[in-house]
């Protein structure tokens, strides 16, 4: 049981990479976090709860909320960060990359986002933020990421839908629009090329991104906002 007064935080694909930099990050704010990703390991930390299970699957989010309500009694924030990215010619994509990308990307966001803000009504406060991608904004020849574009920018739409349908709620919902990170997805071989890719000249460090979800969380006047963190890819080439 948490604290009296400790805020919870949900994290979605915690279990390496900008989730597992998330959940340090809120356990340093206090958070108790319920942590979830399809292989992610028990904590010894009594106040971070992890579950594992394919959060495309909406069996796994009712677990996770159900979890994270039964154990904390409250969401005070849940971060969408688990996603999936398939860089193909949009003519190569097959059923499986469709359904694997929506799956995670959308479907994966979606009921668990269902089931905070529905406690987070019954609290009468919360924050929701989504990881997207600055590709949805400024499309480019090196990287072919239609069905990124397609799952990330239907998240940061909803993420202005969501601010405005809640703002009278008390419920803050924010994105932060990402670069290219240097997380396991990003083999060290690529990184020379992938840093080239912004006009800063580097790869972001999961710290850029973690500190850009922080900042959001502690800025109470900020809803509706897609924060760029992206070594100035969206502002062009």
């Amino acid at each position: 049981m948490r604290t009296p007064g400790q805020k919870v935080a949900v994290i979605t694909g915690a279990s390496q990479g900008i989730g597992a930099g998330l959940v340090d990050a809120y356990r340093k704010l206090g958070y108790a976090v319920v942590a979830t990703s399809r292989s992610i390991a028990p904590s010894q930390d009594p106040d971070i709860l992890t579950i594992q299970g394919d959060i495309a699957d909406p069996a796994t989010a009712e677990r996770v909320a159900g979890a994270a309500i039964e154990r904390f009694g409250r969401i005070d924030t849940l971060v969408n960060n688990a996603g999936i990215f398939i860089a193909k010619p949009f003519t190569d994509y097959t059923q499986a990359d469709y359904d694997a990308v929506t799956g995670v990307n959308l479907t994966g966001f979606f009921r668990i986002t269902q089931l905070a803000i529905e406690q987070m009504l019954r609290q009468g406060s919360g924050h929701v933020v989504q990881l997207t991608t600055s590709l949805v904004d400024h499309a480019m020849s090196a990287v072919t990421s239609v069905l990124a574009s397609l799952t990330k920018g239907g998240l940061q739409s909803a993420t202005k839908a969501l601010a405005i349908e809640y703002a009278s709620c008390g419920i803050r919902s924010n994105a932060v629009s990402l670069g290219i990170v240097k997380t396991p997805l990003n083999p060290e071989k690529y990184h020379e090329k992938l840093a080239a890719l912004h006009p800063i000249g580097r790869m972001g460090e999961v710290g850029d991104i973690v500190d850009a979800v922080v900042y959001l969380e502690n800025a109470p006047f900020v809803t509706g906002e897609i924060l760029h963190v992206d070594g100035g890819q969206s502002a062009g080439h």
